[in-house]
């Protein structure tokens, strides 16, 4: 039976490393360097993988992007490109309900709130941790969502957009603050949907 090729002794000098079991590890520890020396923009998938010392093809074999191999870094339970294809798939109508629905939806599994409950209080601890979670909601997250709308404030519409989900993911998941903790999921979608797409879309939301 012919080894698997992992089990092979690791080539000296410049050599990439084959694929197999401790590629997808060798891949992701490279990643994690990366994204907290440079952070997410700077980061490359072609650097990734030199560093890795693998051929970049193995880093889209094991990994649908960066922004997949982010979230395998940041331990996030669910690939967040997947979820903003969702989101944007219905067009511009409806966008920002959608937005309240989807980030409920990853949100309200016990399974999955522990791993990102972890994520948001390390950022709210750690500048390195802040500034790639920062980075990566801002282009692969919120910028994209507003970008779709096609207003030229775009990124303005994407802060906005992402100080209202952060706020409110910390205070009813982090904090559990009475009220946001006690509201069902259709009530928070309801009262936030409309306010989303005002940020997103159809421009300033007037109080009540």
């Amino acid at each position: 039976m012919t080894p698997r090729a992992s089990s092979e002794p690791t080539p000296k000098g410049r050599g990439r490393r084959p694929g197999g079991v401790d590629t997808r590890a060798a891949i992701v520890s490279s990643a994690r360097k990366s994204f907290a020396a440079k952070g997410y923009d700077k980061s490359s998938l072609r650097g990734i993988a030199r560093d890795a010392g693998v051929d970049p093809a193995l880093v889209h074999h094991y990994f649908d992007g960066k922004a997949a191999l982010f979230a395998e870094t940041m331990a996030v339970p669910v690939n967040p490109a997947e979820l903003i294809e969702h989101v944007l798939d219905g067009g511009r109508e409806g966008l920002g309900r959608r937005l309240v629905e989807t980030f409920l939806t990853v949100w309200e599994p016990p399974e999955r709130r522990e791993a990102l409950v972890a994520l948001v209080r390390s950022a709210m601890t750690s500048d390195e941790a802040a500034r790639m979670l920062r980075e990566f909601l801002g282009r692969e997250v919120f910028g994209r969502l507003a970008a779709s709308a096609g207003a030229e404030d775009a990124q303005l519409r994407g802060a906005l957009a992402a100080s209202q989900m952060i706020g409110v993911v910390i205070a009813r998941y982090v904090v559990r603050v009475p009220g946001l903790v006690d509201a069902s999921r259709d009530e928070l979608v309801d009262r936030l949907g409309p306010v989303l797409q005002g940020y997103l879309v159809d421009g300033s939301v007037a109080p009540e």
